[in-house]
This record gives C-alpha cells, sequence and structure tokens, in this order.
C-alpha cells in the first residue's frame, strides 16, 4: 500500500488546514470537559450523549434542517434535562440509562425516515459521517464555526473551572459555602452537551467517548493535582488529535477517527507506567539523601 503526500506538503491541503483548525479547539475542550467528567463519575453521561448527537444529526437531516444545528441543540437541551431529572444538577445512572434507549429508539426511527426519503447512497454516507466523523471533509466556514464554539465553550470552563472544581470534590461542604452547586451541574452538562456535538464531527457518534474519557482517565492516572491534572488532559487530547491526523494523512487508508482514538487510547494505556516512573522518580533523591 502506497503512502500518503509527504509532510512538507501538509499545510498545502486545504482539507488538512480546516482539519487541523477545527480538531485543535475541539480536542483541547474535549480534554478539559472529560477531566471533569472524569473526576464527578459522569463518563457514563459522555457515552448517553454520544447516541443524542447520533439521534440529533440524523433527526435534522430527516426534517431538513442543518445537521450541525440539531447536534448541537439536541446534544445540550438533553444534557440539561438529564441534570434536571437527577439530583443536584447530576445525571444518575437510572435516568441515564432511561433517555439513553429512548433516544437510541428516536435515532433509529430518524435514519429509517431519512433513508426513505433520501436515495440510498447519501442516507449511507450520511449515516456514516455522523457516526465516524468527518473532519476531512469540513469546509472552511464549518471548521471557523467549530473553532470559535469550542474556543468559547473552553474559556467558560476555564472561568467555572475553580468553583466546579469544590462542587466536584465536596458537594455538601461546597453548598454550604454558598456555591450553586445545582446550577454549576445543569451548566457543566450543558457544555458537555455542546462538547460532543462539536467533537462528533471530528470522531464521530460512535467513537466521541473515547476522545472524552482517554486523555482524561490518562492525566488522572498520572497526577493527583487537579489544575495540573486539568492541562495535561488537555494536551494529550490535542496530541491525539494531531498525531492521529497526521497519521491520517501520511497513511491515507487509516480513518482519521482511528488515529486520532488509537493515539489517545494509546496514552491512557502507557499512563500507569509513565506514573510508576514519575513516582519512582520523585522518590529518588530521597533515598539517596536517607542513605547519605
Amino acid at each position: 500500500m502506497s503512502g500518503g503526500p509527504p509532510l512538507a506538503d501538509l499545510l498545502d491541503m486545504a482539507f488538512m488546514r480546516h482539519a487541523l483548525l477545527a480538531g485543535i479547539p475541539v480536542a483541547a475542550l474535549s480534554g478539559f470537559v472529560g477531566w471533569f467528567m472524569v473526576l464527578r463519575s459522569q463518563v457514563f453521561t459522555g457515552d448517553a450523549l454520544s447516541h443524542v448527537a447520533f439521534t440529533g444529526a440524523l433527526g435534522s437531516l430527516a426534517l431538513g434542517v442543518s445537521p450541525q444545528l440539531g447536534l448541537l441543540v439536541c446534544t445540550v437541551v438533553v444534557g440539561v434535562g438529564l441534570g434536571l431529572l437527577g439530583g443536584r444538577g447530576r445525571a444518575d445512572d437510572v435516568v441515564i440509562g432511561t433517555v439513553f434507549a429512548w433516544v437510541l429508539g428516536l435515532g433509529v426511527l430518524a435514519l429509517s425516515v431519512y433513508t426513505a426519503s433520501a436515495a440510498g447512497t447519501t442516507a449511507g454516507s450520511a449515516g456514516i459521517s455522523v457516526l465516524f466523523g468527518s473532519i476531512f471533509g469540513l469546509s472552511a466556514s464549518a471548521a471557523w464555526t467549530a473553532a470559535g464554539v469550542s474556543a468559547g465553550l473552553v474559556l467558560l470552563l476555564a472561568v467555572l473551572a475553580r468553583p466546579l472544581l469544590f462542587a466536584s470534590l465536596d458537594e455538601a461542604v461546597a453548598a454550604a459555602r454558598g456555591v450553586p452547586v445545582r446550577a454549576l451541574g445543569l451548566v457543566f452538562l450543558a457544555v458537555v452537551g455542546a462538547t460532543a456535538a462539536q467533537a462528533t464531527q471530528a470522531v464521530g457518534a460512535l467513537l466521541l467517548l473515547g476522545l472524552l474519557a482517554a486523555p482524561a482517565g490518562a492525566a488522572r492516572r498520572l497526577t493527583d493535582r487537579p489544575y495540573v491534572g486539568m492541562v495535561l488532559a488537555t494536551g494529550i487530547s490535542v496530541a491525539s488529535m494531531v498525531l492521529g491526523l497526521l497519521a491520517s494523512y501520511v497513511l491515507p487508508q487509516v480513518p482519521p477517527s482511528f488515529g486520532i482514538l488509537a493515539v489517545a487510547a494509546l496514552a491512557y494505556g502507557l499512563s500507569p507506567l509513565a506514573g510508576r516512573v514519575r513516582r519512582r522518580v520523585g522518590r529518588s533523591p530521597q533515598v539517596v539523601h536517607a542513605g547519605s
């Protein structure tokens, strides 16, 4: 199998420029949000919202509405709805499981309606695009929109990071100190929903959870310091995006979503080893001092 074009020509390709323009902010947002999801034990929520993204996109196509708009509206509304149905702005497993099954059924219905109303090839390609992402197919306007929305959400989450961290670590004490725990939880779920909508364009609804969970899980294994963990999760996610896109560019037979998730999964798989090395290096000066 022949390889792709040389790396020297990478930025000469419009599709690659658009993919990097959208992909880097989306990955930064996914890593940042994913860190809080892991900390708050809300990873299952991300899985549910990935199915909401699938349903929202296909439902929009069936209704003749922009799939990007449908993705955003559906994931944000359902994300907030999960929080309202749960306690203190959090979605419990029963709520998530119920919504999960209901939304997945709606997605199957939307796919059936769209398949019946569109040409078979068009419907099939739209379904595949929603499931596995189409980051190399983004137009300049779509890439700029994704980058702008993602950057805005990163800034919003950065503003909320301190009180949200407090509420995540000790909800009862945070509430006693006057932190609006329920409101923060609802806003966070809205951000998770918007993140799911943006990340679906990069890796697809089927693989969305990996981009949210793997970099954050790796960061949690590498450090117990919350702010360092946020930066690490964001950095690992961005590195996964860039390296995955490069792998797909150099080896065209590798789908970009697979490349991105493969790097993220590798980072998670290697994180225990890196954590042990870090702890051993951190202890070594004390060992030398004790023996001197």
